[in-house]
């Protein structure tokens, strides 16, 4: 400015610098937070899947309390239980821990433990105190689900027991279930764990479970036959009771074995199939070898004679019946009865052979079995039925040899194989019977009875007559003989008192005296018995008592 003064600047503000400071307020809630949100990254870490298992019903389980183990180790809980959408099932939901992952496998199994009586013994008492809990065990299925159907009872084995599994193949279940024990040599080694009817329905396949180290028993040759009940025979040693235990006569049960023939002692592959035998007997012996159908036919009714019967060819079994029918003869109007059975030929043992060289056949021809019954038939091979129950009229066929038996022809391309037969022996026993019937009915009884009238009325006139004319005189008579005799031994006895007594006159008077007093006595005694029994002038004395020859 021109007066020469300095413009003076404004003043400058005062700054004052400040620093942002954390309190050590805020550092709680985040240290709170920090480990809140690592419980859960943990707990999401950490958590398995979630599963729904459909169960008939929830009794003694309860959400948020009712634990579910493998092995008696917690895998899960149960979350939540709910009705299913028809009302007709319980949804329990499970929440498995993160290591429980295998138990969402396909097949997995889960189940109620619970108090629980069986074949077994007593199991889950100790649920008593801990409550009920669900049991799970791991499949070994590579697929997956979240959704599962409960088994209502335990199953018998779980997949992580050591053993094998074979298949059996048998005609009906009969008394066996889920449980039913595995025998052998009589000692428990496993059990029944599964069956249904087969894909044909004609058969029933059950699935046994047999424990290590005892499933190397089981080889290629075993046989499995069904050990329920009691097996009751007779032989010469008398009555003979047979059983595997107490539980498989109420519950049933299979015990298998090896023949002694056998020759593969190699242990059987786990779900190699077997026949399932009904007898141990039949089990146990050699191979029958290819089956062959002959027919029969009956002219006389075979009641008790059913499918199933045994076909015996002199007294060994060779096969059974498996058809009975009736059939029409138009020419007689008869209803004979045909049999149909199965034979096994290779039964017959050593014969079958032998029988095959003596008609110059090899064994496995095409033609073997019908011409070795042709050489049977003509050598009197005849069927009959006969009786092998008499309590209950169970009849049985049986195949004899009948040397005299009428030729007969035999067929040997026609199918199934005829056998002649011939009558049975309770037949010809009827028919004898009714011969006899008929020979007693044409006996004239009526002319009978009236010659015995006829002459029991002319032997009473003739003893009428003895007894009024006959009898009197005869008595007369000795009674006249024993006058005279009297007066014999009268004179003779005086006649020897005047002889000398020491003279032989004397003598053979004393013994004239005493025949003459014997005849006396025996006139007496004749006299006596007459009166008494006069019918004996017509059939003489009867023969004397024993009492009366006795000293």
């Amino acid at each position: 400015m021109s007066n020469g003064t300095t413009p003076q600047s404004p003043p400058e503000a005062d700054v004052t610098s400040r620093r942002w400071r954390l309190s050590l307020v805020w550092l709680v809630p985040l240290v709170a937070a920090l480990v809140g949100l690592s419980m859960l990254i943990r707990a999401w870490q950490d958590a398995g899947p979630t599963v729904q298992v459909s169960f008939e019903t929830a009794s003694g389980l309860t959400p948020g309390q009712s634990q579910v183990k493998y092995r008696n180790v917690v895998i899960g809980e149960v979350s939540d239980i709910q009705l299913s959408g028809d009302n007709r099932n319980v949804l329990v939901t499970i929440e498995l821990n993160h290591e429980a992952e295998a138990f969402t496998r396909e097949d997995s199994r889960y189940w109620v433990v619970r108090p629980r009586i069986g074949t077994g013994g007593i199991s889950g008492l100790d649920t008593l105190l801990s409550g009920d809990f669900i049991a799970a065990d791991p499949g070994n299925s590579e697929q997956r689900t979240n959704r599962f159907e409960g088994l209502e009872s335990p199953p018998p084995v779980t997949y992580g027991e050591p053993g094998k599994r074979f298949e059996l193949k048998a005609q009906d279940l009969g008394s066996l279930d889920i449980g039913s024990p595995v025998y052998y040599r009589k000692v428990r080694v496993g059990q029944v764990v599964s069956y249904g009817l087969d894909k044909s329905g004609d058969g029933v396949d059950v699935v046994v479970f047999v424990n290590a180290p005892n499933d190397r028993f089981v080889t290629g040759d075993t046989r499995f036959w069904n050990a329920s009940g009691i097996d009751i025979g007779v032989s010469a040693d008398g009555l003979e009771l047979d059983s595997e235990s107490l539980i498989s006569v109420l519950t049933g049960g299979i015990a298998f074995g090896t023949p002694e023939f056998s020759a593969n002692r190699e242990p059987a592959q786990a779900g190699t199939q077997f026949q399932l035998f009904n007898e141990r007997g039949v089990a146990l012996s050699p191979g029958k070898g290819p089956a062959q159908m002959i027919r029969m036919r009956f002219d006389q009714s075979l009641r008790g004679l059913k499918e199933g019967s045994p076909v015996e060819l002199i007294g060994k079994e060779i096969g059974e019946v498996s058809r009975v029918t009736l059939d029409y003869d138009p020419a007689s109007h008869t209803f004979p009865v045909v049999v149909d059975a199965r034979v096994y030929p290779q039964l017959m043992g050593q014969a079958y052979g032998k029988l095959l060289s003596a008609i110059g056949e090899p064994v496995g021809g095409p033609s073997e079995v019908p011409l070795l019954f042709e050489e049977l038939v003509s050598q009197g091979l005849r069927a009959e039925a006969r009786t092998s129950n008499l309590l209950t009229g169970q009849l049985y066929v049986s195949l004899e040899l009948y040397p005299n038996a009428s030729k007969t022809e035999f067929n040997v391309a026609k199918r199934p194989i005829r056998i002649p037969t011939r009558p049975t022996s309770l037949e010809k026993l009827q028919e004898q019977l009714t011969r006899l019937v008929e020979r007693l009915s044409n006996i004239p009884y009526e002319s009978i009875a009236r010659n015995m009238d006829g002459s029991l009325d002319a032997l009473q006139q003739t003893l009428g007559q003895i007894n009024r004319d006959v009898l009197p005189s005869a008595v007369d008579s000795l009674q006249g003989m024993d006058q005279v005799m009297a007066q014999m031994q009268s004179t003779l006895t005086t006649a020897a008192d005047a002889l000398d007594p020491d003279s032989p006159e004397r003598a053979r008077l004393g013994h004239a005296l005493d025949e003459v007093e014997r005849m006396s006595r025996s006139v007496r005694e004749l006299t006596d018995y007459l009166r008494r029994h006069p019918e004996a002038m017509l059939r003489g004395r009867a023969a004397p008592a024993r009492s009366e020859l006795a000293p």
